[in-house]
């Protein structure tokens, strides 16, 4: 391990001790500090992942330093003090112990490709095309999900909830069917069964059945989805109502593994309605295009969707 690596994961150290603190309320630095390094959210997440393994290291109650009879400073515990002993002493077994774990490792599909994981504690997880999850064989509450789509139906546990980190962001179940999607700074959520809360510790967002959740340029939204077209790739089909056509051009991509790209004016139109998926890219277009008000074009290995109906090509 180079020495910029052992600085990285004695910082993520750092802001796992501190935001376990009940008291953590600095979000806003830890977010700042996550979006410093795309790396960085991956040594959180193993860290946090580890969280039990950390509650035997990390004393339950605070050490407290003495302080000299002519000291009138407070009091400060030991276990909050970057850099301190027990911080360096956790960052060398972390780095020894975790980090380098084989109990953490990933699962990716290619675009067009599914898969279906079955976990321990009885949670199952389908990937779809082009998907890239990281899972922990030491705690099946736990995934990450780096790219991609997912939907999970879990076994709800109350006192051990099921989490999955995408990005800086954390979806935590509450008896729960869903289906995330995640590329690039985008995340979307949608929820068919139980509940999600999101970024418990910090929103605090409750998505019921039949809600969904977008965070992504155009800032968190929360809105309606119908239980039915939540991971409705499972069947075959895509659903969307009043859908951005840029998000449905990456679900197809994504669904079918083709290379597809959009017009400016394509990706600004929404799409209201159901696309069922076609293996044969050229009956696909032929169908689906024209259901959005669009034509599709072959571009080499290819398709690009513009607008209009395509009389004039």
């Amino acid at each position: 391990m180079n020495r910029a690596q052992a600085m990285m994961n004695e910082e993520a150290l750092g802001w796992v001790i501190r935001t376990r603190d009940p008291e953590f309320d600095d979000w806003d630095a830890f977010t700042i500090w996550l979006e410093g390094d795309p790396e960085r959210a991956a040594a959180y997440d193993v860290l946090m992942a580890a969280d039990a393994d950390l509650a035997d290291m990390v004393p339950a109650e605070p050490v407290v330093m003495p302080v000299a009879a002519n000291d009138p400073g407070v009091r400060r515990p030991l276990r909050w003090i970057g850099g301190g002993a027990i911080a360096a002493a956790l960052v060398a077994a972390v780095s020894v112990g975790l980090l380098s774990r084989s109990d953490i490792y990933s699962i990716t599909t290619r675009p067009g490709e599914t898969r279906s994981i079955a976990l321990d504690d009885g949670t199952r997880i389908e990937l779809n095309g082009g998907t890239s999850l990281r899972l922990d064989r030491k705690n099946a509450r736990f995934a990450a999900l780096d790219a991609g789509e997912a939907a999970f139906t879990v076994r709800h546990d109350a006192a051990n909830p099921f989490r999955v980190t995408v990005g800086d962001a954390v979806f935590e179940d509450a008896g729960t069917v869903f289906n995330i999607v995640h590329s690039g700074d985008a995340t979307r959520i949608g929820v068919s069964e139980g509940k999600v809360i999101y970024n418990p510790q910090a929103e605090a967002i409750a998505l019921p059945a039949g809600r969904a959740l977008s965070d992504g340029a155009e800032g968190l939204r929360v809105m309606d989805v119908a239980p039915q077209a939540v991971a409705s790739w499972r069947q075959g089909q895509l659903i969307y109502a009043n859908a951005p056509v840029g998000d449905v051009t990456q679900d197809i991509a994504r669904s079918l593994g083709v290379t597809l790209a959009a017009t400016p004016g394509a990706r600004a139109m929404r799409f209201t309605g159901t696309i069922r998926l076609e293996r044969d890219p050229s009956r696909f277009f032929a169908a689906a295009a024209p259901l959005m008000g669009l034509s599709a074009i072959r571009q080499g290995n290819g398709w690009l969707l513009k607008e209009g109906d395509g009389s004039q090509n």
